[in-house]
């Protein structure tokens, strides 16, 4: 028989629920506040069929354009043949979690804002642009003694074999 191309198709895995995660689905799923502007990642929740996204943007992270009583709307870039789209979708609170993309940034950000203030303090201008690592310092190598190493002639090895 043909393959299927239904809208679930190949997703056994991917729409399952983790080892020891099935059940009840957690309240802060649902109390959780999402903000226009916010990123988000799109997982799937199995067990919920409201709401649920294509397989296509499971794993995805988007950005949050519309809030509604029970969804969000998410943008998410899709490449299609040789230009990428800027999708918007709508997806249940379920199947969409708070992004972790720019954590590092922020955390980054309240450290650079800290040594300003601190070299402020101090009367000092900082810079707290990222450098790239410059090449690791020189050095000798100790107690290495030289030893020249010549080759052994050909037929040196004919003779200590036997002659073959």
């Amino acid at each position: 028989m043909p393959a299927g191309h239904g809208l679930r198709a190949r997703t056994r895995d991917t729409f399952s629920r983790p080892f020891r995660k099935k059940g009840y689905i957690p309240l802060t799923t649902y109390l959780r506040t999402y903000k226009i502007g916010d990123y988000v990642d799109v997982k799937v929740n199995g067990a919920v069929h409201k709401g649920m996204p294509h397989k296509f943007y499971h794993g995805r992270t988007g950005r949050v354009w519309n809030v509604t009583k029970r969804a969000i709307g998410v943008e998410i870039n899709k490449q299609v043949n040789g230009r990428i789209i800027r999708k918007r979708i709508h997806v249940r609170v379920e199947h969409v979690q708070p992004s972790r993309c720019t954590e590092e940034f922020r955390l980054r950000k309240a450290k650079n804002d800290q040594l300003k203030a601190d070299a402020k303090a101090r009367g000092e201008v900082i810079s707290t642009k990222r450098q790239p690592e410059g090449p690791k310092p020189g050095f000798m190598v100790e107690g290495a003694t030289l030893e020249t190493v010549t080759p052994i002639p050909y037929d040196v090895v004919n003779d200590l074999k036997g002659g073959y």
